[in-house]
């Protein structure tokens, strides 16, 4: 099983932003990376002859970059962030296999900005990482 808070500190070794949260945003500190879960529709990964011969599982997962109030800066900042997971390879989150990052965005999503002006991006991708039974 890979956790929110895994994500988070598998995020924080690419060293993009200065505060990184899990499930919810709680101060809105600029230069923040915050993860969540994605809502996703369909079963859960069950391979022929039942749930116990399925070799791996999905998280879906959606990061918000929450930056400063420079559109540039905020971009080039996702960017970083998106690049670093276009080209992982070998990974292990919290002694898990990662399969393969599948991203679900072309580029880093612009979203606006937030009440204060700071400019804000979203990435979505699912982990396919080996099942546990844990």
């Amino acid at each position: 099983m890979i956790t929110l808070a895994d994500v988070r500190d598998w995020l924080k070794t690419y060293g993009v932003a200065e505060h990184y949260y899990a499930g919810k945003l709680d101060n809105k500190l600029e230069r923040s990376v915050g993860v969540y879960q994605r809502t996703r529709s369909g079963s859960p990964v069950t391979a022929i002859g039942g749930r116990e011969l399925s070799s791996y599982e999905v998280k879906s997962i959606s990061v918000l970059i929450h930056w400063n109030k420079n559109a540039v800066e905020t971009e080039r900042a996702s960017y970083a962030l998106f690049n670093a997971l276009l080209s992982e390879k070998d990974l292990k989150i919290n002694g898990t296999q990662i399969y393969y990052i599948r991203l679900n965005v072309p580029e880093p999503v612009d979203i606006g900005t937030d009440d204060k002006g700071v400019y804000e991006r979203v990435i979505e991708f699912d982990l396919f990482f080996k099942r546990s039974d844990t």
